[in-house]
């Protein structure tokens, strides 16, 4: 199963990167002038701390608005086109060095590329400001779930790498909302890390999993932002180029953690994500989480 699930990859993958490729040798003479070291740079880094569970979207959009790099109404399609690939890359990865049952992974990273296609229509007449308040609060009591694990307060978390029954449909139908969400910017990592501790899997098992998820994700997507001409393509080079380096650096970090120190990645993502919904939630103009 986990061969299948990398070779419909591989083969969306393949189809993205040359529509990708043929859009900017074709406008090659129309690419801008900003400076490649920057914009490598920024392209590096920010896939290092995504391939940690971090997340790279909302970075980005912030880094994009500070120093002026790209209009407002092309950041979401630099964001997929060039951060499509590095996730790929972090998919197969993590599907490789991280041991999780096949049913599990194939199961929720299915679930939630279906939930964007099949939801939504649905989720886009919700209130985004009720959806991000809502998963701000179930984030951070998450969060302080978690610590209160460290602190032998109460158990949670576990070590298993696989669900099976009533635990196995209802985290993939979980999945699937999460995946009806992403559509509409409540990004997929830390609902995904969250689930994966409660549930009581190992927390490494949710980087397969989020980033196979997000991958199918993002390469649908890029492939309509490039075929709509509305991305900045030579910032999506850069975060292509320099962010596959940056994402094998951080999976050869990511192999030697011991296990607190991955339940403090994930209590510090979930802790970081639901406060930075809460802020987003208060503008008028919400980012992308």
């Amino acid at each position: 199963m986990e061969i299948f699930l990398k070779t419909i990859l591989g083969l969306m993958t393949g189809l993205f990167g040359y529509f990708f490729a043929g859009d900017v040798f074709k406008n090659r003479k129309l690419i801008s002038g900003k400076p490649w070291s920057v914009l490598l740079g920024i392209g590096f880094i920010t896939n290092f701390f995504d391939t940690m569970g971090i997340g790279s979207f909302a970075p980005l959009t912030a880094i994009f608005k500070f120093l002026k790099l790209v209009d407002d109404r092309v950041i979401p399609g630099t964001l997929n086109v060039g951060n499509t690939i590095p996730t790929v890359v972090q998919a197969f990865l993590f599907m490789t060095i991280v041991e999780v049952d096949p049913v599990t992974l194939f199961s929720m990273s299915a679930a939630a590329p279906v939930g964007a296609l099949l939801g939504a229509a649905r989720v886009a007449r919700m209130s985004r400001r009720t959806i991000q308040l809502g998963l701000g609060f179930g984030l951070m009591i998450v969060a302080l779930l978690i610590i209160a694990g460290f602190l032998d307060l109460m158990p949670v978390g576990g070590t298993a790498i696989g669900l099976t029954g009533w635990k196995l449909v209802l985290i993939v139908f979980i999945c699937f909302i999460f995946g009806a969400l992403q559509t509409i910017g409540i990004g997929f990592y830390a609902p995904c890390m969250a689930m994966v501790y409660l549930f009581g899997l190992h927390p490494q098992t949710a980087f397969p999993i989020m980033m196979t998820a997000t991958a199918m994700l993002m390469v649908a997507g890029g492939a309509r932002f490039v075929k709509e001409n509305a991305y900045d393509r030579k910032i999506s080079v850069s975060l292509t180029l320099a962010g596959v380096p940056g994402v094998f650096l951080a999976a050869f970090v990511f192999k030697s953690l011991p296990l607190n120190v991955l339940k403090g990645i994930v209590s510090v993502v979930v802790m970081y994500t639901s406060v930075w919904m809460f802020i987003s939630s208060t503008r008028s103009n919400p980012e992308t989480i």
